[in-house]
């Protein structure tokens, strides 16, 4: 539905985006992350043919961005970071001048701004004025207002910005809501937690260049081959560890308390494996979990491997000025 290859963007000089190469599938919730100025907003406003790349293509759903604009806005709906609202105008009157200008006919309009008005729970505002709206209510227009020509496609930058926690749990709500009617959506954010809890998968941008993509799972097997374990036990801890170590894929074990013993895994665990082999030897067990990494230890890990790799190519090399390329032509 998504696609990009090689897109890479300029700004007098400065490389913004470095031969971006994504996939992201129909009906997917593709999570966005990196620091400010690693590339993220550029990315979403050439998607959405409000920039045009310096090299490169992006498509959505098989049109090209730039070569069909017309066609590509007719499909997503673009939420940025930064929107303005007519202060003037009630709810409804926003979302009919939306709708009209999206050339939805007026006798069509009423059915459709009513869908989104019950959809992002706006039902008791609308004859309210925009300027009375709290910034979370703000937030929820300005989604209604994307989704009033039911676009397959959404490129939400930062939806959740500046949002109290309560405003913040019931956006993510909506946003699910969307993603279980089958939207396509690459969504932006700096709070990790909540792109873990919303997204199929994540992709981690750092200085114009995509760093890794995947799940969440598959990331972190990236990054940390070596897995944690935690084994609970009815006493016996020691013996408990002497026979997780005989499993060729632990690579460690420690005893940490009267019930509990600690192991490393590489690859594939068989785990179904340890408990059969630990009843056949007469341990109990109450419980076996591989411990998972969340978002934000991921994307702490991953930012620091590529400050040290920045730093070591900067000591071998000299400075680069920013947006320069190496001999190899990738971006330092």
């Amino acid at each position: 539905m998504i696609e990009t290859h090689d897109l890479t963007k300029v700004y007098e000089g400065v490389l913004a985006l470095d031969r971006l190469n994504l996939y992201i599938g129909p009906g997917e919730c593709f999570g966005f992350i990196g620091p400010n100025g690693a590339g993220k907003t550029t990315t979403i406003r050439i998607l959405a043919t409000l920039l045009d790349p310096s090299e490169g293509t992006a498509t959505i759903d098989g049109h090209d961005v730039v070569n069909y604009p017309d066609r590509v806005r007719k499909l997503m709906g673009f939420m940025p970071d930064y929107y303005g609202v007519y202060d003037g105008i009630t709810v409804w009157e926003y979302l009919d001048f939306f709708a009209a200008a999206y050339g939805i006919e007026r006798r069509a309009r009423n059915r459709v701004i009513e869908n989104v008005i019950e959809l992002t729970d706006l039902k008791t505002l609308r004859e309210k004025l925009v300027s009375v709206l709290s910034k979370g209510m703000k937030q929820r227009l300005c989604l209604a207002k994307t989704l009033v020509h039911d676009p397959k496609v959404l490129l939400l930058d930062e939806p959740a910005s500046g949002l109290d926690p309560r405003a913040r749990i019931e956006f993510r709500a909506l946003l699910k809501e969307l993603r279980n009617m089958g939207k396509t959506i690459l969504i932006s954010s700096h709070i990790l937690k909540e792109l873990a809890d919303m997204c199929n998968t994540v992709g981690i941008l750092d200085r114009g260049r995509l760093i890794c993509s995947g799940s969440i799972d598959e990331i972190e097997k990236q990054m940390n081959p070596q897995r944690t374990v935690k084994l609970s036990v009815l006493g016996h801890p020691d013996k408990a560890a002497e026979v997780v170590k005989t499993f060729p894929f632990v690579v460690g074990a420690t005893v940490e308390g009267p019930n509990l013993v600690r192991f490393e895994v590489t690859g594939a665990p068989d785990l179904p494996a340890v408990v059969r082999k630990l009843g056949e030897v007469g341990i109990l067990i109450t419980g076996i979990v591989e411990e998972k990494a969340d978002l934000e230890q991921v994307f702490m890990r991953i930012a620091r491997a590529e400050d040290e790799g920045a730093a070591a190519v900067e000591a071998r090399t000299g400075p680069q000025r920013a947006g320069t390329r190496p001999a190899d032509g990738r971006s330092g």
